[in-house]
């Protein structure tokens, strides 16, 4: 790679290290305390530039089910009879690990998924570390959480985790599961999958015991077989809304409880009496955080009417200064769409939207010539029924419409098959109030976007999902309770 293809904006090139830790050659399964070898290999590749990171363990059934049968007998035998102190000690102790390690889960986030460098290291690690600490103070307090109910773990669960957060959404999983008492086999996206591994290596330093947590590797197929596993009590999944479906039809009947948080389309709402700065601002954030590889990105924007040309230009001009490049620069705002797959997705969706009569605007400047890359994208003269507007696009693809009225606001903005978050600019608090109310929508913003605490519950409605993670509400979704 030439340090050349990513000089741009400005900024003299300011790459963070890669040589105060070590990726492996190869990677095999976590399962009851040991890394087991598996028949078959995957490589996991650096979006940026197509190099091969690690070859690692494909499981198939024969590795799933020994990973529910570690899982079940650390069930039954250790984590099960611990003390909720006693499970909070354990999670302390991995919150703190991560933490000490922090700059080195960064950096290996960045290269096996794309991500700016500026955040794998103040947004994802350091959400990741929160989790584990928020859930540690909750593992023997649980009869506090839910008073008057009696609280047990619902046993083994089966955890299926998407590329684009891949050490926050493992923590999101596996945090909350540990500290209700129960055990876990965890599959990551076959795309990212170093930053688990990287966990499992964690949790043997922490001296979690054998087989409390299982980390099995692979595709679509290695989730399948866990999500249908007979002895898998729970079902978490993070991904697609068609994957999600799918899921919830194989548990019908089983008994077996899930929660799914899926896809999204969110509306980020500007009124004429904002901070239209601010509200710039959190329109990029909004939409073009993580590269818009993100379930509640703002990704529809609505502006009323009279600010939408003083919006949109404000728009353009701090687009033409978001940096596209190297992943691993600090300087770099914008990183690498996770896979040639998704590349294509988001390639055929703003085909569509062209052909469809709606006008693209994209900043100046090229991106670079090795990897996996898509340009900060706008479009305006956006119609209801357009794909851009209906479909989860899963890039920096942002659709732009106006309207007069707050009814009509919201009338657009809830015409969609999803209902995950969204977002409202605006100084009147009335009108917040009004339109936080109106939106079906699970997470909604006022003044900020992308704002996430592992206190609050995060999930949606409709095809968003069931269920939510974090707070108590995700925290009950991790045990029994009978009143």
């Amino acid at each position: 790679m030439n340090a050349n293809d990513f000089l741009s904006g400005g900024f003299a090139p300011a790459p963070e290290s890669t040589d105060h830790f070590e990726i492996k050659k190869t990677y095999d399964l976590y399962i009851g305390g040991k890394w087991v070898k598996a028949a078959k290999r995957f490589q996991t590749t650096n979006p940026a530039n197509g190099e091969v990171l690690s070859e690692v363990a494909l499981a198939g059934k024969k590795e799933v089910n020994q990973a529910v049968k570690a899982a079940r007998k650390a069930y039954d035998e250790i984590w099960s009879k611990l003390s909720g102190a006693e499970r909070g000690k354990y999670l302390f102790r991995i919150a703190r690990l991560l933490q000490e390690r922090a700059r080195e889960f960064a950096v290996v986030e960045t290269m096996d998924g794309g991500k700016p460098i500026r955040e794998s290291r103040d947004v994802d690690v350091p959400l990741a570390a929160a989790h584990f600490f928020y859930h540690a103070g909750w593992a023997d307090k649980l009869t506090y959480a839910f008073p008057g109910a009696e609280v047990s773990p619902i046993g083994v669960v089966g955890q299926v985790i998407p590329w684009n957060f891949p050490l926050l959404m493992a923590a999101w999983k596996i945090a909350p599961a540990l500290a209700c008492g129960n055990t876990v086999v965890l599959k990551p996206a076959e795309t990212t999958p170093l930053t688990a591994l990287k966990l499992a290596e964690l949790f043997e330093d922490a001296g979690l015991p054998a087989g409390v947590v299982n980390i099995i590797t692979g595709a679509g197929e290695t989730g399948q077989s866990l999500v249908e596993h007979p002895d898998v009590d729970k079902v978490a999944f993070t991904g697609s809304t068609a994957v999600g479906k799918a899921i919830r039809r194989s548990v019908a009947g089983t008994g077996k409880k899930f929660t799914l948080e899926l896809g999204g389309k969110a509306a980020n709402i500007v009124f004429e009496d904002a901070a239209i700065n601010e509200a710039v601002e959190g329109i990029v954030t909004g939409i073009f955080f993580n590269q818009g590889h993100v379930c509640c990105a703002g990704s529809r924007l609505f502006v009323q009417e009279s600010v939408a040309d003083k919006v949109i230009k404000k728009l353009q001009k701090r687009m033409e200064s978001l940096v596209v490049g190297n992943p691993l620069d600090k300087n770099t705002d914008v990183g690498a769409i996770n896979s040639a797959s998704q590349l294509e997705r988001i390639k055929e969706l703003v085909k569509a939207g062209k052909e469809e009569g709606a006008c693209i605007w994209q900043p100046s400047g090229g991106v670079p010539r090795k990897g996996n890359w898509f340009k900060p994208t706008l479009f305006t003269e956006c119609a209801q029924s357009h794909r851009i507007v209906q479909e989860e696009i899963f890039g920096p693809v942002l659709a732009i419409q106006t309207f007069r009225t707050p009814r009509e606001a919201l009338t657009k903005a809830n015409n969609t098959p999803y209902g995950l978050s969204g977002g409202v600019w605006t100084d009147k608090g009335s009108k917040i109030f009004k339109m936080t109310t109106g939106l079906n929508a699970g997470v909604v913003w006022a003044n900020t976007f992308n704002k996430f605490d592992p206190t609050s519950p995060f999930g949606g409605y409709k095809e968003s999902g069931i269920g939510r993670e974090g707070g108590l509400h995700g925290l009950s979704a991790y045990c029994n309770l009978s009143h």
